[in-house]
């Protein structure tokens, strides 16, 4: 009987782009992405003081304001 190894490789879709060139170049790396209606969501993937976390936004007329609910 034949013996066979499969490996399986799961990548996260959603993983910061740039690879070990960009982790390295910078301190802390910041995911962004589209909320509901026009709020935005800024995750921190990589940093060495601070901990994963996510923050809610919009971009309004005068810039960076609050979430809307």
């Amino acid at each position: 009987m034949k013996s066979s190894t499969i490996c399986v490789y799961i990548v996260d879709p959603k993983k910061p782009i740039g690879g070990n060139i960009l982790a390295h170049a910078s301190t802390t790396r910041i995911s962004l992405r589209k909320g509901r209606g026009d709020n935005r969501i800024a995750k921190i993937y990589d940093s060495p003081d601070m901990p994963e976390s996510e923050a809610t936004f919009a971009i309004g007329n005068g810039g960076i304001i609050d979430a809307h609910d």
